[in-house]
């Protein structure tokens, strides 16, 4: 039986709108960082050699609170519920991100954008848990869409940000306007799906549970594969434009800034995409799968550029970003895939983790560079990593239209 069928339309629509919301803020303040990553290395004092890594340090450490985070949130929202999380969460990363604006050197700057890192993470799998436990099967895909395509916008908003203010200001604002967004929350309501197993006398939110069979175990895995390529594209190809556009020899400096604007403005488009794609076949796994071909195309179409120029660039970014803008999708497989005593943990730590995956990605790509080059380490991840997802989708069952209301023993 479903739980959220007399839920009225009109409060669904608010859920998903808050939601969408707080995706919006979360990832203004995700990106914030790779869009001042220069200025603000510039203005505490650091050489212009070591930005490259330092960046990379930083990044990772956000990554590293991603994964705790995720974690974190994940065991709460299936212990105490889904709108909890909506709150903590967002509290945590825009304290956090108003904080990063008064920092002025690089130890202090990496352990908030850890502590930030902590608070991202339960936004999006809280946001899209809840959205899907309240819409009808059939429709929740719209739903999950609706939250990510707005939300990515808020990139955008980060980038107009930075360039009309400067890096500190923009920390502030990523802040303020989060601390703004907790007054909506409050007309949030919780899943109906949650309130029928808080009165259960069953396990939630056990972590270890992921790992008490085989079976349960790979079907986690799995879905953490599918997402690998996303970030690494986003924190590498584009992150470090400004190097990759060197060793092609660009005609202009690249602007990570203006990657990041391109890449979201694809992945909003691209979300809506994957979205649609999915409601239309009925598969959600065709539409990953598709995707999955648009990033090798993409990132080939940027490592062969030789002689790239500021504007190819951008149009290289936006296909970049379409081509990884299953990001909701990806979600939504996740959350699908698992029953409700295990929904928010497993949707929560999932994206996270596969942002995490981005430190050891990194590592790779780091002994790849020394061993070849910045251009040859593109080539030999992006295909890796896409190889390794295209399996993973394999694995999985499809998960179109499943009934949510089940509880993994």
């Amino acid at each position: 039986m479903n739980s959220n069928l007399a839920i009225p339309k009109n409060n669904i629509l608010f859920l998903v709108i808050v939601a969408a919301l707080g995706y919006f803020v979360d990832i203004y303040d995700l990106v914030i960082f790779s869009i001042v990553r220069v200025q603000s290395f510039r203005d505490i004092g650091i050489p212009e050699a070591d930005m490259r890594l330092d960046g990379e340090y930083v990044l990772n450490m956000q990554m590293g609170g991603l994964l705790l985070g995720g974690l974190l949130w994940g065991i709460i929202g299936d212990k105490y519920g889904r709108v909890k999380v909506l709150f903590g969460s967002i509290f945590l990363y825009s304290l956090a991100n108003m904080a990063n604006g008064l920092v002025h050197d690089m130890n202090t700057y990496a352990i908030i954008r850890f502590i930030a890192g902590i608070g991202l993470a339960g936004e999006l799998g809280a946001g899209i848990t809840l959205v899907s436990e309240s819409m009808h099967k059939d429709k929740r895909g719209y739903g999950t869409m609706m939250v990510a395509g707005v939300g990515v916008l808020g990139a955008i908003a980060a980038f107009y940000v930075a360039e009309h203010f400067n890096w500190r200001n923009a920390y502030f604002v990523g802040g303020a306007i989060g601390l703004v967004l907790l007054i909506l929350r409050v007309g949030t309501f919780e899943s109906g799906l949650f309130k029928t197993t808080a009165t259960q006398q069953i396990k939630k939110g056990n972590f270890s549970m992921l790992f008490a069979s085989r079976e349960r175990f790979m079907r986690y895995l799995y879905c953490l594969l599918i997402g690998l390529p996303i970030w690494f594209v986003v924190g590498i190809f584009v992150t470090q434009a400004p190097e990759f556009g060197k060793a092609l020899g660009a005609t202009d400096a690249l602007s990570a800034g203006k990657g990041i604007l391109f890449t979201y403005i694809g992945i909003s488009l691209g979300d809506i995409l994957a979205g649609l794609i999915a409601q239309l076949t009925k598969s959600r796994k065709l539409a990953v799968f598709i995707f999955q071909i648009l990033i090798v195309t993409s990132s080939v179409c940027y490592l062969s550029s030789k002689g790239i120029t500021a504007q190819q660039f951008q149009w290289l970014a936006f296909f970049m970003g379409l081509s990884v803008g299953y990001w909701a999708t990806f979600v939504t497989i996740s959350s699908e895939q698992f029953g409700t005593n295990l929904r928010a943990t497993v949707t929560t730590t999932a994206p996270n983790f596969v942002r995490g995956a981005l430190i050891p990605s990194t590592f790779i790509f780091e002994f790849f560079v020394h061993r070849y080059n910045i251009i040859t380490a593109g080539y030999i991840m992006i295909f890796l990593l896409t190889a390794i997802a295209i399996f993973a989708l394999t694995q999985l069952k499809e998960s179109f239209n499943k009934d949510l209301d089940y509880l993994e023993m």
